[in-house]
């Protein structure tokens, strides 16, 4: 099984602002819907390349949390991304590290309370 996960959900208590968040911060459009009586806003997928996509998701069994699961996101310029993040108020949890061939890491927090992590490839 080569990249077995497929689909997440972040927990959300505030859709609006949650979407305004993401969408400016990684740059990206997100389309909302229900499903299943959960309130939804999905990034972009492209079923032809490997990898993951997911949603925010907001309702009585999703709770922002820093603790559990740690979801990182690959970005082109990790500083940007942080720049962007705190613009808006997030805390840097985790300030950019450098691991050599395996790129740079960071982590910040996400405008409802999750701990959010970026991967950038070396340069």
């Amino acid at each position: 099984m080569t990249n077995p996960v497929f689909h997440f959900e972040i927990p959300v208590t505030d859709m609006d602002r949650a979407v305004a968040f993401y969408q400016d911060v990684l740059g990206v459009e997100l389309s909302r819907q229900t499903v299943d009586g959960y309130e939804m806003a999905f990034f972009p997928r492209d079923d032809l390349r490997p990898g993951a996509s997911g949603a925010l998701a907001k309702g009585d069994v999703y709770r922002p949390s820093h603790d559990g699961s740690i979801l990182y996101f690959d970005v082109i310029d990790i500083d940007a991304v942080l720049a962007r993040a705190t613009a808006l108020g997030s805390r840097i949890l985790y300030a950019k590290k450098d691991l050599g061939e395996a790129g740079y890491v960071a982590e910040f927090e996400d405008s409802e309370g999750n701990r959010i992590a970026l991967t950038q490839a070396q340069d």
